[in-house]
């Protein structure tokens, strides 16, 4: 009940605060990786919170990475008040100064939160997962493992994959025998670099990479792949509004959870922490299911989410049986150098 109320009185709070700036609205400035997961962020939380405070949102589109945000600290001019992250960028962030500290507290009852959901600068928004998925429609048989996706003599025809080492290193190694539970031990040494390029090696020359999310699901349609790695919610997307005939294969997704967090310098700082929290309520939280298939980052979000909806969920029992989840301090520690070595691969 005491935790009820408090919610009560914040969601008071909140819209009498919308009352008093309404005449004087204020324009936060988003970044975000854009896509569905942006068109179901606007819908659950953003048309909202303009509703209730008059604040309105200006959004960019981004592919990731701290490069931008990096220059934009350098030349003490942020021009983004509120920024979507993925966990590695989110730590390494925090720990070089490009972001701001988030008082936890305001949250309230920060227990309920997933654990690993709450850090020093950022707030867990949902958790996502990279599967890979199929046309139903053009494949005679299922594929089930992430085995299928490198076997290109029982499943002939082109893969598309991330232009990043990141989760593709990682399947790699399950593929080529490594158990789910000790990838990042193997990966975390030389033998184990080379082991994962060795199998990747295998389906070089039937990859087709991809840059922007909004390019996997269309890769599929095209015809352009028999097998694409994609985010969940991207899938999910095509599906239930393009009515596209595909399906995930959630054998080796790797899981991982997206985040809010405030610029070093953001013009608008107060307007974007009282936008985190206000997503962050269990009912805010839980609406997002309602547009993609990203579960909730807190346990009283999980108990609203429609059951049906649950089963695309990247956390349910049936997809979790063998799920990883993303070593975010082995990349954030890591990534440099085997991007390097990436790139390097590429060319090769």
């Amino acid at each position: 009940m005491r935790t009820q109320f408090k919610a009560q009185c914040a969601a008071l709070a909140l819209l009498a605060f919308g009352t008093m700036t309404s005449q004087a609205a204020e324009t936060l400035h988003v970044v975000t990786f854009g896509g569905a997961f942006e068109a179901a962020a606007k819908k659950a939380w953003m048309d909202p919170f303009t509703q209730a405070t008059g604040t309105q949102f200006s959004l960019e589109s981004y592919d990731g990475g701290l490069a931008k945000l990096s220059a934009m600290e350098q030349a003490k001019n942020t021009t983004w008040d509120l920024i979507d992250l993925e966990t590695n960028d989110a730590i390494t962030g925090c720990d070089e100064g490009l972001l701001q500290k988030f008082d936890k507290k305001s949250l309230g009852n920060t227990s309920d939160f997933i654990p690993g959901s709450l850090s020093d600068c950022a707030v867990a928004s949902m958790v996502w997962s990279t599967v890979y998925a199929y046309d139903t429609s053009k494949l005679k048989s299922a594929p089930s493992t992430v085995n299928d996706f490198f076997d290109t003599q029982k499943f002939p025809g082109k893969r598309g994959l991330r232009k990043s080492p990141k989760v593709t290193l990682e399947w790699a190694l399950i593929a080529d025998g490594v158990d789910a539970k000790d990838v990042y031990k193997v990966l975390g040494t030389p033998a184990g670099v080379d082991r994962a390029f060795k199998k990747l090696d295998t389906i070089k020359k039937d990859i087709v990479w991809w840059e922007s999310g909004a390019q996997a699901p269309q890769l599929l349609a095209d015809g352009a792949v028999v097998m694409v790695q994609a985010y969940n919610g991207r899938i999910d997307d095509a599906v239930r509004k393009d009515h596209k005939p595909f399906k995930s294969v959630w054998d080796a997704q790797v899981y991982d959870f997206e985040w809010w967090a405030i610029p070093t310098g953001a013009k608008n700082a107060d307007m974007a922490a009282k936008f985190i929290v206000s997503q962050a309520q269990p009912k805010a939280s839980a609406d997002l299911s309602k547009y993609i298939a990203y579960a909730p980052p807190r346990k009283e979000a999980v108990a609203l989410v429609d059951k049906q909806r649950l089963a695309d969920m990247p956390t349910a029992p049936a997809n979790f049986k063998r799920a990883v989840q993303i070593n975010a301090n082995f990349w954030a520690d890591n990534a440099d150098a085997i991007n390097k070595r990436f790139q390097v691969w590429l060319t090769q």
